[in-house]
């Protein structure tokens, strides 16, 4: 079975099947690469939520970045935003993001609560 939630005309927020959580990719506001990279970790929570999973079981997070010069300052947010014991399987590239003004984009995979 398949669970869509917040599902518009291009895309779902939230798709559930089995056990698995699959999180449409999130952006955040903010003037630096820190204050978007937390806003976007709070919208990652909020999803995950909802959804019936926390950060404790993300399977896997695939990060973009407008420019990999800001690898450091997003694992700063990062680094302290995982869970210790609990790091995903993770990938991070440099891409060109839908708006000029977005410097990071995440895309999380998890499971749902035991």
């Amino acid at each position: 079975m398949i669970t869509r939630m917040e599902t518009g005309q291009r895309m779902s927020k939230i798709v559930i099947h089995g056990q698995t959580v699959y999180l449409c990719g999130q952006v955040g506001e903010g003037a630096t690469v820190a204050e978007q990279t937390r806003d976007c970790l709070s919208r990652v929570d909020a999803l995950l939520e909802q959804a019936g999973s926390s950060r404790e079981h993300i399977l896997q997070a695939i990060i973009w970045l407008a420019d990999m010069a800001d690898f450091a300052e997003m694992n700063a947010v990062w680094d302290a935003w995982v869970p210790e014991g609990h790091a995903p399987a993770r990938a991070c590239g440099e891409a060109k993001l839908a708006r000029e003004a977005l410097r990071v984009e995440i895309i999380v995979t998890a499971a749902l609560k035991d």
